[in-house]
């Protein structure tokens, strides 16, 4: 694209990370996100917009072992979740990833969890090696796994954009999904709907 960009204020540059927007955390599933699934529609309508312009779309997921130490039974806070091969672990069957996407696999030994799509994988990398400044971010949970690829994202000097239609909380404590987004805006990322692009 030449550095131009678009009526959306999209261009060359930018790309979107999708985040977590697996089975196991939509409703029925074994860390289920309220209202999760309501994170697919404006997810896909984000990704045609991107795919359209020629701009990269990268997907994060849970990609555990059956003895994770996030699992309650090895002493973690969850159940177990999202394990390697299994259903649950598959990005939701409605999502619609454009071709060429690139799916980040994270914490995928026992003994590390990763909530960012940063932690231990070469996402950053992947992103400076297309050129990429800016990043959008939307998927599973709000206060986790967004909250944690957001801030890594502006340690390793991206700008970013949370798409505030296409995320949605665990809200263990009320809050924690405004406390999460405060926390995103207070590290210098911005937010953006669907229907008005970034602001």
């Amino acid at each position: 694209m030449g550095g131009e960009t678009s009526h959306d204020g999209l261009g060359a540059g930018d790309a979107l990370i999708i985040v977590d927007v697996q089975n196991d955390f939509l409703p029925g599933g074994a860390l289920a996100v309220p209202h999760g699934d309501e994170v697919v529609a404006p997810l896909n309508a984000w990704a045609r917009r991107f795919h359209a312009r020629g701009l990269p779309v990268y997907a994060t997921r849970d990609w555990h072992p059956p003895d994770h130490c996030s699992f309650a039974a090895a002493g973690g806070p969850w159940p177990p979740h999202c394990i390697a091969g299994s259903a649950g672990a598959d990005l939701a069957a409605g999502l619609a990833l454009p071709p060429g996407t690139e799916v980040i696999p994270k914490a995928t030994t026992a003994e590390r969890d990763a909530y960012s799509g940063f932690a231990g994988t070469d996402l950053a990398g992947r992103l400076r090696g297309r050129g990429v400044g800016r990043v959008f971010v939307g998927g599973l949970a709000t206060d986790y796994c967004v909250l944690n690829t957001v801030l890594d994202a502006r340690a390793a000097g991206f700008a970013c954009v949370l798409l505030l239609d296409a995320v949605r909380a665990v809200e263990l404590s009320p809050g924690d999904g405004a406390a999460a987004i405060a926390r995103m805006q207070a590290a210098g990322a911005v937010t953006a709907w669907l229907d008005d692009g970034p602001r």
